[in-house]
């Protein structure tokens, strides 16, 4: 798995999955919040799967 996310991509994906994670589990939100788990994982590892097909990367260039 070659790192197709980059540093500011990374950031918010994180910053959105934990804010989704915490409104979930407070309540404000519905069961849907629980989704955060999505961005939170693709920000931690670096990979997104949804960037393959479409050739995408965030990643600075060497």
């Amino acid at each position: 798995m070659k790192a197709n996310v980059g540093g500011v991509d990374r950031m918010a994906r994180i910053g959105a999955g934990v804010a989704l994670i915490a409104l979930a589990a407070t309540g404000v939100v519905g069961v849907w919040g629980w989704i955060g788990v999505v961005p939170l994982a693709t920000g931690l590892s670096g990979w997104c799967p949804a960037y393959l097909p479409f050739g995408l990367s965030t990643c600075k260039t060497k």
